[in-house]
């Protein structure tokens, strides 16, 4: 038998006036000094509106504006008359944007790259991206001298620049073992990367140009901080290869106590006896994830 699916979305995106669209809650002022609202300000006087406006059809001809509420301030402010949309068929109470996968900032990097090679001028991309342009210029090199099997590991990863920065201090070997280091724990922050470069051995360290030799610890402090990281490593090595094992032990465990509790019977029982056990079953249950 054929079950027909209905589109969430209409196939075409339609333009509307902005007076057509209503927000579903009031505009703080605040906002406009976040970052966040000044990038998408700069993108959009520089190339306009690149992701459409999602909203859905009311009476009157106006339409509930479901995601894109900075988006239509920013065309107001800018004195737009209209804007691209794409229709929603559901009136959807969730933001949109929960649902969008984030540019890394490697792919973040990738992408200014692919544009500077297309010859479009640096102030014009620093505009666009509400940069400074020397951070622009820095995109050329940030990802040089790191190793293309880190770069593959933390490629979708919320490394930050100076984490990158921190790989160039020690040979390919080291960058792999941090990148998977910081990918297994989820740490990808510029003092966890620096302690990993700092406590490499000195074999695999490379030496930066115009640089002193740390000399700020004593050497048993030293080899105390490095007899705690590689304990951390171990640590999450047991951790990363337990991970799988104990979801799937958990996902059945999750599956026999819903069977339990579809049991009128047993829900009863339980609901006299032993309440507070019914409760921490059902919140077990009920749970939208095992991370949760």
């Amino acid at each position: 038998m054929t079950r027909k699916v209905r589109a969430a979305f209409a196939m075409e995106p339609v333009s509307l006036r902005l007076d057509q669209v209503l927000p579903t809650r009031p505009f703080q002022e605040v906002v406009k000094q976040t970052s966040k609202y000044k990038a998408i300000a700069a993108s959009v006087r520089e190339v306009g509106i690149i992701e459409p406006l999602v909203v859905h059809p009311q009476k009157g001809g106006k339409y509930l504006l479901l995601d894109g509420h900075m988006r239509l301030q920013v065309l107001r402010d800018l004195e737009k008359e209209e804007v691209l949309c794409i229709v929603s068929s559901d009136d959807e109470s969730y933001t949109y944007n929960t649902k969008v996968s984030r540019l890394a900032p490697i792919q973040a990097n990738r992408m200014i790259l692919k544009a500077l090679d297309a010859g479009v001028p640096e102030e014009r991309l620093a505009r666009a991206l509400n940069l400074n342009p020397n951070t622009i210029r820095s995109s050329r090199s940030l990802l040089t001298d790191v190793c293309p099997e880190a770069i593959e590991i933390l490629k979708d990863k919320p490394v930050t620049e100076a984490a990158l920065r921190a790989l160039k201090r020690v040979k390919p070997m080291r960058q792999i073992e941090m990148a998977e280091l910081m990918s297994a724990s989820g740490t990808y922050t510029r003092a966890y990367a620096e302690a990993l470069a700092m406590m490499a051995p000195a074999e695999q360290q490379v030496e930066q140009p115009g640089t002193k030799k740390a000399g700020l610890a004593r050497p048993e402090d030293m080899a105390r901080m490095e007899n705690e990281l590689r304990t951390l490593e171990r640590d999450f090595a047991m951790l990363d290869e337990s991970y799988g094992r104990n979801v799937v032990d958990l996902t059945l465990a999750r599956g026999y106590l819903k069977k339990l509790l579809d049991n009128g019977k047993i829900v009863r029982f339980l609901a006299q006896k032993y309440p507070e056990i019914l409760s921490e079953f059902q919140r077990i249950v009920e749970a939208v994830s095992l991370e949760g």
